[in-house]
This record gives C-alpha cells, structure tokens and sequence, in this order.
C-alpha cells in the first residue's frame, strides 16, 4: 500500500429505465487523498510469454492467410469487452495511472479477475454478477418470470425498454458492424485455404457470425481432419455470465496443428464409449453414448482474444458446447501445447518446489503435466449432457453452477482416464508422475480464484481430498500424496458430480460450492508464499504477427 496524492477514476454510473444501450461509462474525474493498491504487485501477477511457432512449415497460402486469421480473431477483443464492462474507451481514458491502465486492459475491466472480481479502480463497486448481459438493476427472480422472445438464448443482451420491461437484443444485431468486418475476413482467408474442411468451415462461420447459427459451422469444424491452421472464433464459453452460466462470450484463438505430436495423440477417442461404461456411478448416469468421432490434436497458439485472453488463460480447448453436436459428432480436443509448457516451466514447476514434499518433486514431469490437461478436455465427453429426470440438459438445470462443476468433471474424470488406459497398458508412465502432478496443478489453479470455475473447482476439489485422506500437509507446509486414498477420493468425487449432473440438482452443487469452494486460512497461507516467492499466477502474451517474423 501506499499513500499519495492520485488522480482517481472516481465512476458514477448512469442507468436509465429507458437506454437500450446500458453499458457503463465512467462521467467524472477528480482528485483525492486515498490510500490506493501497488499496481506494481497486481502486474507482477503475469508473466509475459512470446507466442510463437515454425512458419517455415507452412505453404504461401497458410502464410498469407494467418494475418487474415489474426485479424479476425483480435476483433473479439472489442466485442468481449463490450460483453464484460461497456465502454472500453471512457474507461481507459479516465485512468490516468499507466500501471492501473494495463491491468485494466489485462482483465477486460476494473475488476480483477484473479482476486473474485474485486474492484481495483477507484469508484467501482465489485463486478456485477451479469457482467454487462443483462440490465445492472435485473435480479434472477425478475428475468425468470419475464416472458420475451429468445429469452433463453445464450446469443442476446437482455435490456429495458421504455416502458422498464425486459426484451432481447442478438449478438449480430448489437454487433453488426463489427460482426460484418469479421465475416469479410474470414470469407477473405477462405478464398485462400488450399484444405477443403478448413475452406468450408470458414465459409459457414462467416455466415454463421451475421446470424447466431453457428450449428453447421460447428458440424464443419468437426469433421476438419487433415487442416493444419485452425481459428476458434465466435461467442462460445459462458463463464461471464455468473447470474445464470448462459450467455456466450466472443473470443478468438489462431492455432497451428503440430502434426507430429497429433499423431501421438490420435487413437485415444476410440476408448471413449468402453471407459464410459467404467464410469464408477450407477448405470442410468452413464447410459448416454459419447461421440467416436472426435479428434485429439496438438496446437502451437499464436493468438488469444477476447473471453480465452482475460485473467486465467486456457490452454487446452473442448469444443463445441452444443450438446447436440457433442452427441452426433463427439468434440474436438485441441491442446495448446506451447501455451502449456510455458505454464509448466514458469509456474507449475516453482510451486511444486514450495509446496510439494520433496520425496514426491521427481514425479512432477511435463509429459504428466500434458497428459492431465489432454484428459481433462477428453473427460468432457464423459458423463451426462442431458438430466435423467426431465430437467433438461445439465447446463440450464444447475445455471450459474453447471460450469464450475463441469471443470471439476472433466478434471477427476481426466484423472480416473489416465488410470484406466494405465491399466490397460496404453499408458506406460508411472501414474504416480499424473497424481503428485496433479496435486501440484490444484495450487496452480485454485489461485484463479473464486471468480473463475477452474479455480472454484480446484478448491472443491482440495478440499474433498483433504477429508478423505489423499494428501498430507507436513510441518514445513509441504504437501505429499497419499497415492491409495487419492485413488478412493478420485472415484467417490466422480460420483458424486455425476449424480448431481444427472439430477440436475441445483440445491446440491450449491450445497457444494459453498461447504467446499472456500480457501482455508492454512491454504491461503501457503499461496501467499508462492506469491512471496514472485511465482507468477499466470501468463500475458506477447503475439500476433510481429511475434511471428510474418
């Protein structure tokens, strides 16, 4: 902390019954007194990482198309700030403080999105729940008993009219202009795509972005197989939206297939359907058949936008989320491998150092590290898209819980994987490497935060392991594996989430979130000197086509 005199963005915010337009837009500016927060300390947070690959690989056209492509992608930006705050440039423009501006621009917003959304600029409350989906004064009870066309779409704002009552504005609508610039854009690099998938998946996405109908352009991308450049792009996860888990965020990634480690990779979606029916939950949990047809690929990233590029950064993709496709088609897996071992070597491998008994650090290893990540996006297929009890699919049933609780699926699920095609001899590593990793990969995430459903998973799932045994916390606040009870506690919490999934029940994952989503003093303690040992909690990138030498 530090005392000083410090021009404030002191932010009125202005919300009118009337607007359709309620984006917030900082009014005034004044000076004041105030003891305000080291930015300093917030930056160094982050770890700046140079996104790069071997253009050299690639034809003329894959080289002339990638600008193309990251041009595309770098107008999500745009759009998902929009989606998380309002006004972008009001906002910057009342900072004065160079430091706070880049962290501003770093977590979309004055929140900050590794600290539960609290507020690090002068004059703004904590982050609204709806982020800016829906009108500031809305409340849960309000919207589910307001009757207006596509209510339920995970595609549009809900705004007042003039009369206070709520209506529904598309994506496309709100964002026309834009959204026509992107189109162009990506008909523009299909004009130049020499692979036949890729050309049509690009033209159908084009499409797709002038009207929200993104189903066929998901069926297109999914049966891509031989492309070597890739974009995700488009509203997709719905992670901003914590009133109701529904509303999809714009965000774009530009990726380059590493094909020899895709071929590593390619025979393990054949086991989904067995590995299902091993599930350790009752048969009517499991009875839905997941897809075949889905890939497992390798990717250098060489540009994040939008939703994937604020606070915590992916680095491994499942897609897509239309439950529909995932049960004709399967999903897509695409792990982000050079984003990933820059994680493991500028994260992951200091904390085990802090925080792992030493005995255990020689099980730390990149191959777990990827094994666990690669499995934890298989494991999304696994389970259940759909309740068993008429609630419809698992996503509207538990709202604003059903992503927290989906990552905490996918990563005990990734983990039960691992040990099944271990035992089958598929795997020939020592499982002993993915579990003490594993626990390593907790801290990692659990210090996204609460506002983040990888982070509130991890501390589930922290704290679910601690009452069953599967770790034990020394005197020099040193953790080591029980590797018999971290086996028992893989299998009861798989259980346990997949018959809250099935059931819909939302009183449960509530119950949930709230015995065990928390940070206990003795844990908090132990990030804090992770933070006292300057190990960063996640990266920035340096990108795009400078980055590359194009």
């Amino acid at each position: 902390m530090k005392k000083g005199i410090t021009f404030l963005a002191i932010t009125i915010f202005l919300f009118s019954c009337k607007s359709k337009d309620e984006s917030r837009k900082p009014v005034k500016q004044v000076t004041v007194e105030q003891n305000v927060p080291s930015m300093q300390e917030n930056l160094n947070k982050y770890v700046s990482v140079k996104l790069t690959s071997d253009v050299s690989k690639l034809t003329e056209n894959e080289r002339k198309m990638l600008p193309i492509l990251i041009k595309a992608a770098d107008k999500m930006n745009d759009l998902f700030w929009y989606e998380s705050y309002g006004d972008k440039e009001e906002l910057l423009n009342s900072i004065t403080d160079s430091d706070t501006k880049k962290f501003v621009e770093i977590n979309y917003g004055p929140w900050d999105r590794l600290n539960g959304n609290k507020s690090f600029v002068e004059g703004f409350s904590d982050k609204p729940l709806g982020a800016n989906y829906y009108p500031k004064d809305m409340t849960k009870e309000e919207f589910e008993k307001a009757s207006f066309d596509n209510k339920g779409s995970i595609y549009t704002f809900v705004r007042r009219d003039e009369n206070g009552k709520l209506y529904a504005i598309p994506y496309y609508k709100q964002f026309e202009k834009e959204i026509k610039e992107v189109s162009n854009l990506l008909a523009q690099a299909a004009t130049l795509a020499d692979n036949a998938g890729l050309k049509k998946y690009l033209e159908l996405r084009s499409k797709a972005l002038l009207n929200d109908q993104y189903q066929a352009s998901d069926l297109a991308w999914m049966d891509m197989k031989t492309n070597t450049l890739d974009i995700v792009i488009g509203p997709i996860e719905t992670y901003e939206d914590h009133i109701f888990g529904n509303k999809a965020s714009h965000e774009g990634y530009v990726l380059i297939k590493d094909q020899e480690w895709s071929a590593k990779l390619a025979k393990f979606s054949q086991y989904l359907p067995e590995l299902q029916k091993g599930l350790p939950v009752s048969n009517e949990y499991k009875a839905e058949v997941p897809g075949t047809d889905s890939d497992l690929n390798a990717y250098d990233v060489v540009f994040y936008a939008g939703d994937c590029n604020s606070g915590s950064k992916t680095i491994a993709i499942n897609l897509p989320n239309d439950e529909e496709v995932q049960l004709q088609k399967g999903t897509r897996r695409l792990q982000l491998k050079n984003a990933m071992q820059a994680k493991f070597d500028k994260i992951l491998v200091p904390i085990a150092d802090v925080l792992i008994d030493e005995s255990q650090r020689k099980h730390i290893t990149f191959d777990a590290f990827f094994a666990n990540t690669m499995f934890h996006e298989v494991a999304h297929g696994l389970g259940i898209k759909n309740t068993i009890n008429g609630k419809g699919t698992v996503r509207t049933s538990l709202k604003e819980h059903s992503s927290a609780l989906e990552e905490g699926k996918a990563d005990i699920l990734g983990l039960y994987m691992i040990q099944q095609l271990t035992n089958k001899g598929e795997l020939t590593e020592d499982f002993k490497d993915n579990m003490v990793t594993f626990m390593a990969g907790i801290f990692r995430s659990v210090r996204f935060g609460a506002s983040s459903a990888h982070g509130k998973a991890n501390m589930i799932r922290f704290n679910f392991f601690k009452e069953k045994g599967a770790f034990t916390r020394s005197e020099d606040g040193t953790y080591k594996v029980n590797f018999e009870k971290l086996e028992t506690a893989m299998k009861d919490l798989s259980s346990l989430i997949l018959t809250i999934q099935g059931n819909g029940d939302y009183d449960g994952v509530a119950k949930l979130v709230t015995e065990k989503g928390i940070i206990t003093d003795e844990l908090q303690a132990d990030l804090d000197r992770l933070g006292a040992a300057s190990i960063p909690v996640d990266v920035v990138f340096e990108q795009g086509v400078e980055a590359l030498g194009l």
